[in-house]
């Protein structure tokens, strides 16, 4: 007993410092930065990184070509230059900025097969794609509001639709959807990763992203909570409103011609509406459900990617000045093409 209680200090004293050591060591290995994500995409599947190449690279080059068509229709043709086509425009503007911040990135990982990508990277791209997200609920709900004007308030439409109230609201509508993420995308920066480093995405989203935080995110989750309810639900409920006046204004069109032209003007937008809140609530509400969490990827990539890619074809197919817009830019293409021969 006497030795025991004469060693055990002496066991202390050499033990503590190797304690203190590993206990530092532990600590420094929590806080250790990762410093990549490894987004694992569509699983391993190299059988298919090719057609899923070959896929994803037709779909970008559609949608930029569209989208950017769009846009130089509404630039050149005056007959475009209303505030309807203005929207439309900047819509198309986001559209191809928007599929820009995803695909990219996935043709490039499914042509090398490297799948990692930086921290601050990660959150880069998901503020990018996020803030558009965001002006595009906002764009959605000024582009129903003109549509409103328009069919409803016909005699006060120019008067309320000017070109120098257009120009505010869309400068707004930009500056507010990147402002909306950028207090917790900053809150996101500052969190700890301590692993694993795995996402099991095609692109850096909120969610993916906190479940990988070692550090208290329960800050950053109600920075985005009240984010997401400020710059989302308020566009979305405007958006609602106004169609559900809009279809009750026709309604109340007695000739049903006159109610097929007022339904016309408004029924792409109303598509696209459909299709970029239906995705959006499948992503962040319904694939919460254990059922569904696995079509996560599924409903984020017709939100992500198809959306963008059916917004020129629905906008270009069912509307007739856009069409004819189309028409005459092709003949003077061809007119300039057959005069340069000679």
């Amino acid at each position: 007993m006497g030795y025991l209680s004469s060693g055990w200090p002496q066991a202390l004293h050499f033990m503590f410092p190797l304690y203190m050591k590993l206990t530092t060591n532990i600590q420094e290995g929590n806080q250790t930065t990762i410093t990549e994500f490894i987004l694992l995409g569509f699983g391993d599947l190299p059988q298919l990184q090719i057609l899923l190449f070959l896929v994803f690279l037709v779909i970008y080059i559609v949608t930029v070509a569209g989208n950017i068509l769009i846009i130089v229709l509404v630039v050149t043709d005056e007959h475009l230059h209303t505030p309807m086509y203005f929207f439309l425009g900047n819509l198309s503007c986001l559209e191809t900025c928007y599929t820009s911040t995803i695909l990219p990135r996935v043709l490039a990982s499914l042509l090398t097969g490297d799948k990692s990508i930086s921290v601050m990277g990660c959150i880069t791209q998901f503020y990018f794609f996020g803030s558009l997200a965001g002006t595009e609920c906002l764009l959605l709900s000024v582009m129903s509001y003109d549509r409103y004007l328009a069919i409803c308030k016909p005699l006060h439409y120019s008067a309320f639709m000017n070109d120098r109230l257009c120009l505010q609201l869309v400068v707004g509508l930009w500056i507010g959807g990147f402002l909306s993420l950028t207090i917790f995308v900053f809150m996101m920066s500052q969190l700890t990763f301590c692993g694993p480093n795995e996402i099991d995405h095609f692109f850096c989203d909120f969610r993916p992203i906190i479940k990988l935080s070692c550090t208290d995110n329960r800050m950053v989750e109600f920075a985005s909570f009240i984010s997401t309810s400020i710059f989302t639900m308020p566009p979305f409920v405007l958006t609602v409103a106004t169609y559900v006046c809009i279809i009750y204004n026709i309604l109340r069109i007695p000739s049903t011609t006159g109610r097929q032209k007022a339904f016309s003007t408004c029924s792409s937008h109303l598509i696209v509406v459909t299709i970029f809140y239906g995705t959006l609530i499948m992503v962040y509400l319904v694939s919460e459900s254990d059922a569904l969490r696995d079509l996560n990827k599924v409903f984020s990539f017709f939100y992500g990617v198809l959306t963008p890619l059916v917004n020129p074809l629905i906008y270009s197919l069912r509307n007739k000045e856009v069409k004819e817009a189309l028409r005459k830019a092709l003949l003077r293409l061809f007119v300039f093409f057959r005069n340069s021969k000679f």
